[in-house]
């Protein structure tokens, strides 16, 4: 009994020492590389039998024992789930404080964790570099290079393969993480099982399939951390490519120092998708660092990186940084190519540099590198855009002699450009010269010059082009057609647009959705809006059509327009009926037009009915039923309408309160409007210049002086504004207040600006019309102790006033005064 209670106590013992040694392996394990299959030492054996007490004939014995725990512990494992990954597992097993860290960004808990991380990134960045300029130290990886383009064969494992995409575990993949919004063990389970049956390049396909790339991003994630599985190094390149189409700069630099510490090779072109990522985040100096970083992992540049360089940099609009970056590219022997050329050359024409990039293309070949069609394409959509026709044409022939024929894609290029900038009439020629040369330009060709014959009003044109086309054998479309439709609605010639319609039956194309629309917008435009609602109930039905939310918009502001408030709104319930709704802006329009008729209540209410249907009601719309309150002088019903905003979760802006102290202190309830705007302040809502000029206009209306000075020295303390005293100073001056006006000036004269002199001008000018020509002097002479010039022809006027009034030395003084300013041709009053 006492052998058997012994072997139950080392047997307990065993159990404590295995459960610490695993806790303190598995802690290890989540900071550094893992392994596929860790198994435990010999070395580890024998210390652990060494606590239980036994000795080297014990060994295999406790050696058992610890494989049977190892084995219980991990079938106890897979079935549990990690109560902080997906948000609804069992709690899970106890893990270091790291790896709890890291499991947190996870699919079912969203994406606090990964947001917050890239705050704090984002503030760590910041700290590092707070200047926006480039520097040319970034240039000096470029000394590094040794002349080999060896890398270049490691981005050939790394191209996708666009047959993964169909594969049944990829698709079954992609469904159970869409999933994730209701997600269980069971499912989690399910994916980590399809996750250690996909092959390397099936990962890959599922990275590029997800629409959401932070979705895949965690993914790339949590798949990291599973059990017996690790990343291929094609992985992390796909996830780098897909994080170069987003601005999520901060999980690119995140997965590139995550390969670091797995050990996977680092080549220029991972480095150049997060020089991508930082560029499309606008972050041009973190995006021109990331050569530094390759320097400190000692991966050399390449042609490759350095075109991204100058890609970023001139999507930064650094033509100038480009044009060095190609300079030190020649110094160290990086040979540019094509592409670095025509990245060069589309910079020079952002850049108004037209004659820069022709000259570019000229100079390509003396430099090794011949110019391709995108050289040509580029410089000619450019100049397309200028209606340079000539310059195009010489450019044509430059292309031609450089072996590189126009073709009919260049022709097209042509025709497209110029149309879409409004060139129809050169489009029409490049057209003729197409044809002479035997190219056959099809339908969408014809119909962009149509369209822009259409956009300026010029039918004839437009009906000659559909006429040809029809003479060619070239059958216009339904395209074509509509752009017909819509320019005779422009024109305001809907009869024809109607017979158009009618036209496009007989010729076997079927009217769209948009060309029904762009009738009813001629329709509605030209005050036939019952007739417009009328058309598209009937012809829906017959001719199996259905609206869009576009057209619904359409009826929507026709009635609107028209006064027809009420079918307005009509034409708004069935828009949401059929699943379509107003965006806020539409909505607001209607509720403005309510609310000028004096229907904020209707106005309010049909803004409830749509909130409760599922409408996206903001802020703005709330004001304006608000303002339509106060226009209408029921500043109880705006108050009340405020208090709905917070219990909807609508916060008021600074718009908001603004209008409502406005309304209050009009009719001159002076202390609930500075109530209010302590409260909006209290709130941590800024004053606008709107809101300032709106308290100052009315406290000097109502004569408010005292309440006035003690709401502004509060909003000025939460926002500084320049000319608040320059406002209330002409405010009083024009409400009769001069003597309040002139005890506020030495709040003005303390910068002695140009606004300043125009202040005191304003006061000048109210205390002659009042008749006090000493104030006036006083204010002159308090503008020439601030080196202030008052303006000469107000001088020469207090000087009459103070002579007539008896004042012959003040007079004297402001005169000599002026004139030691150098306005010698003041004329100098004679007091005697």
């Amino acid at each position: 009994m006492a052998c058997k209670l012994r072997s139950l106590r080392l047997a307990g013992n065993a159990s404590k020492a295995f459960f610490k040694a695993f806790s303190s392996w598995d802690s290890k394990r989540s900071s550094s590389s893992r392994v596929s299959n860790p198994r435990l030492t010999d070395e580890t054996c024998d210390s652990v039998g060494r606590r239980w007490g036994h000795d080297d004939s014990s060994r295999s014995l406790g050696r058992k024992q610890i494989i049977d725990l190892k084995s219980k512990l991990h079938s106890k494992r897979s079935r549990r789930c990690r109560s902080d990954e997906f948000g609804s597992g069992v709690e899970a097993m106890p893990r270091s404080a790291s790896h709890d860290r890291r499991d947190s960004a996870t699919f079912g808990g969203g994406f606090s964790s990964l947001r917050k991380q890239e705050r704090l990134d984002d503030e760590v960045e910041d700290e590092e570099d707070r200047d926006d300029d480039v520097d040319d130290d970034d240039f000096k990886v470029l000394d590094s290079y040794n002349g080999k383009e060896e890398q270049n064969l490691l981005r050939k494992p790394h191209e996708r393969d666009e047959s993964e995409f169909k594969h049944p575990l990829v698709k079954e993949t992609c469904r159970l993480i869409e999933l994730r919004s209701r997600w269980n063990p069971e499912l989690e389970g399910e994916l980590r099982h399809v996750l250690r049956s996909l092959k390397p390049r099936q990962v890959c396909a599922v990275l590029h399939l997800l629409q959401d790339e932070r979705v895949a991003l965690n993914f790339f994630y949590w798949a990291d951390r599973q059990w017996r599985y690790r990343h291929d190094s094609a992985v992390y390149y796909a996830m780098l490519e897909v994080l170069s189409k987003t601005k999520l700069c901060q999980g690119a630099r995140r997965v590139l120092r995550l390969m670091r510490k797995r050990g996977i090779v680092r080549n220029s072109e991972a480095f150049g998708y997060v020089m991508i990522s930082y560029s499309r985040a606008s972050k041009l100096r973190h995006a021109t660092q990331v050569l530094n970083l390759m320097q400190k992992a000692g991966v050399e540049p390449d042609l490759h990186i350095c075109n991204i360089a100058i890609m970023v940099l001139l999507k930064g609009s650094r033509l100038d940084k480009a044009l060095k970056l190609l300079e030190r590219m020649l110094i160290v022997g990086v040979k540019p190519n094509v592409v670095t050329y025509n990245c060069l050359i589309k910079g020079y024409c952002d850049a108004n540099r037209i004659d820069d990039a022709v000259a570019l293309i000229e100079d390509m070949p003396l430099k090794g590198s011949s110019p391709d069609k995108v050289s040509y394409y580029t410089v000619m959509g450019y100049l397309c855009r200028e209606k340079r026709v000539g310059d195009l044409r010489e450019l044509m022939k430059i292309m031609e002699e450089s072996n590189l024929v126009a073709d009919m894609v260049t022709y097209d290029t042509l025709i497209h450009t110029l149309s879409k900038h409004g060139h129809s009439d050169e489009a029409v020629e490049f057209l003729r010269e197409a044809e002479g040369r035997g190219f056959r330009i099809n339908k969408v060709g014809h119909s962009a010059i149509v369209h822009s014959f259409c956009q300026e009003g010029r039918m004839d044109r437009a009906k000659e082009i559909v006429n040809e086309m029809l003479e060619k054998g070239c059958t216009p479309d339904v395209v074509t057609y509509t752009s017909v439709v819509d320019g005779l609605c422009r024109v305001g010639k809907v009869n024809r647009a109607k017979k158009m319609i009618q036209h496009m039956f007989k010729h076997g194309c079927k009217p769209n959705t948009v060309s029904y629309t762009a009738l009813l917008n001629g329709l509605c435009k030209s005050g036939k809006s019952s007739e417009a609602r009328e058309l598209m109930s009937r012809s829906s039905e017959e001719e199996w059509w259905t609206p869009n939310a576009i057209t619904y918009s359409v009826l929507m502001h026709g009635f609107r327009r028209e006064g027809k408030l009420f079918e307005a709104c009509d034409v708004v319930r069935e828009m949401m009926t059929k699943g379509f709704f107003p965006t806020p802006v539409e909505l607001n329009l209607l509720l403005q037009s309510l609310c000028r008729e004096g229907r904020a209540n209707e106005a309010q209410k049909f803004m409830v009915e749509c909130k409760s249907k599922g409408l996206a009601v903001n802020v703005v719309n709330f004001t304006s039923v608000i303002h339509g309150y106060c226009n209408k002088d029921d500043l109880d019903g705006a108050l009340s309408l405020l208090d709905d905003m917070y219990l909807n979760n609508k916060h008021a802006d600074a718009v908001t309160y603004t209008v409502l102290v406005d309304a209050l202190a009009k009719v001159n309830r002076i202390e609930e409007a500075t109530e209010l705007a302590m409260k909006m302040l209290k709130r941590g809502i800024l004053p606008t210049p709107v809101t300032y000029r709106s308290v100052i206009h009315r406290y000097c209306q109502s004569g408010r002086l005292e309440d006035l000075l003690k709401l502004l020295e509060k909003m000025l303390s939460r926002q500084p504004y320049k000319t608040a005293y320059n406002q209330v100073i002409e405010k009083l001056c024009c409400f009769g207040y001069i003597s309040e006006a002139y005890d506020l000036l030495g709040k003005v004269l303390r910068t002695a600006s140009r606004t300043d002199a125009r202040t005191c001008h304003v006061l000048i000018k109210a205390c002659l019309e009042k008749g006090y020509p000493l104030l006036s002097y006083k204010v002159a002479c308090r503008m020439f102790n601030r080196n202030l010039v008052p303006d000469v022809k107000l001088c020469e006027k207090i000087s009459k006033k103070l002579i007539l009034g008896g004042n012959l030395d003040e007079a004297d003084e402001i005169m000599l005064r002026l004139v030691e300013r150098g306005h010698t041709s003041a004329v100098v009053p004679v007091s005697s």
